[in-house]
């Protein structure tokens, strides 16, 4: 089971709003993240969760707030980000091991790589549990491979937060729930807060331990099993995904219905 949350939240979300070429893409959105949580956002196709999460990373301009708590030790905290996607030369003579030591030092490779960088991405790939892949191209890795790459790279800052943008899209189902497994432990050995649009629901139910419905606007929030209810999944999704949803996750109380749904905003 996912280690509960603490009360202090990590970030708060109030009354975020989002309007873009004129449609309302986010209306009056306020929920929290608690600190140290696995915390899922879910909602349907357009509802606004990628949106939520580039106006925390400062890439999208939003009315209301968002604050983003100090670290454990009172310093700024550190976020790491993993995208969907990563557009990029497929072509490119890079390997593994040079791309997240590329990022580790922060500067061209033509002007090399030190050694202390080299072993601080090899340690990173290790992480991951992807040490095999340092050889490897960029451009020859499957989806998978390159989500635990770009989990790797978001990881090398030692984030206080790390955000994930529906990390395992387009992977099968047994790569999802080792995926899903890995940042588990990750978040236990590292006490990182995790925030991750995901698209499965029986992972959010077997993984997260707080949810954030969002259609525009927060519906509910909270632990999976009290939230997820039947009218809640109605209300973001329609009433046709609350039937489906509360007959295709076990039920684990009078009134949880644990389910999620899956977007691209």
């Amino acid at each position: 089971m996912p280690l509960e949350p603490a009360a202090i939240p990590a970030v708060r979300f109030d009354n975020v709003t989002v309007t873009l070429n004129g449609v309302q893409i986010l209306d009056g959105a306020t929920a929290h993240v608690p600190r140290g949580s696995s915390t899922a956002i879910v909602g349907p196709n357009g509802a606004g969760k990628t949106t939520l999460l580039l106006c925390l990373l400062q890439q999208v301009s939003y009315g209301g707030r968002i604050d983003v708590q100090p670290a454990a030790d009172g310093r700024p905290p550190r976020l790491g980000y993993v995208p969907q996607k990563l557009a990029f030369d497929r072509g490119m003579p890079l390997t593994v091991l040079e791309f997240l030591a590329m990022g580790c030092q922060r500067q061209p490779l033509w002007l090399g790589l030190r050694r202390r960088h080299r072993q601080r991405a090899a340690d990173l790939l290790a992480s991951v549990h992807a040490g095999g892949l340092a050889r490897q191209p960029v451009g020859a890795l499957s989806g998978g491979e390159l989500q635990r790459v770009l989990l790797a790279l978001a990881l090398q800052q030692d984030p206080d937060l790390l955000i994930l943008d529906e990390p395992t899209a387009g992977v099968d189902l047994r790569g999802e729930q080792l995926f899903c497994e890995l940042l588990e432990g990750l978040r236990r050995e590292r006490g990182f807060t995790q925030l991750m649009v995901s698209h499965d629901l029986a992972t959010v139910m077997a993984h997260a331990n707080h949810v954030i419905c969002l259609n525009r606007h927060v519906a509910g929030e909270g632990p999976p099993h009290t939230v997820l209810t039947s009218a809640v999944l109605t209300a973001i999704f329609g009433a046709h995904m609350g039937l489906v949803a509360t007959q295709a996750v076990p039920h684990t109380g009078d009134h949880g219905d644990g389910c999620e749904g899956h977007g691209h905003d």
